[in-house]
């Protein structure tokens, strides 16, 4: 019997012990874990404003060039150009994606888009992440909707809106392709509310 209540006691101590640790490890880490956040969120706007900057001055360059507004407790972000970028989150084919989608100032051409989060798989549908993809971005339409296509179908007769899909990936993309048009037309008229 004195044995068990020995266990018990020692379980006790060492349950507390662990976990005043992980406590402890919060508090200090928390600070720095939601500056690293923020931090990123800004290098993705400036990222998909094509605006330059360094790890150095991430901070001085989001804070001269972009304005962060927010209407109906939705943040959006406008740089010197009068272009808009915004935050972009949505079910991808194995879990989240969350990124940052700049559009001109017409509020209807993509200027850039960058992916701060997903779980797609690696090599396939992961690429939805990758520079050289999301390049293909630039310049098309949000109008009526964009398409993004089974791979080669859009090649160089690509129409406005069309981007081609990721071999071996058309779920993921169809999925990004969702992810962009449903944020677009919650956002949209939002800005254009804010800018009359």
């Amino acid at each position: 019997m004195k044995e068990r209540i020995l266990m018990v006691v020692f379980v006790v101590i060492l349950g507390s012990v662990l976990t005043s640790a992980l406590v402890a490890v919060a508090y200090y880490t928390g600070p720095r874990i939601e500056r690293n956040k923020v931090l990123k969120l800004k290098m993705s706007v400036l990222g998909a404003l094509d605006i330059s900057y360094t790890e150095d001055n991430v901070e001085r360059q989001f804070s001269e060039n972009v304005t962060m507004n927010e209407i109906k407790g939705t943040s959006f972000y406008v740089s010197q150009d009068g272009d808009i970028a915004f935050e972009i989150a949505g079910s991808g084919l194995w879990g989240p994606v969350s990124g940052v989608l700049a559009l001109s100032s017409d509020l209807e051409t993509i200027k850039g888009i960058t992916i701060i989060h997903q779980e797609e798989t690696p090599g396939l549908g992961g690429r939805i992440a990758e520079r050289d993809y999301l390049g293909r971005f630039k310049g098309k339409k949000l109008a009526p909707e964009l398409r993004i296509l089974a791979p080669g179908k859009a090649g160089a007769q690509a129409g406005d809106n069309e981007v081609d899909g990721i071999t071996g990936a058309t779920l993921s993309s169809k999925a990004f392709e969702r992810i962009l048009n449903s944020e677009s037309r919650k956002y949209i008229p939002l800005i254009e509310e804010n800018k009359q």
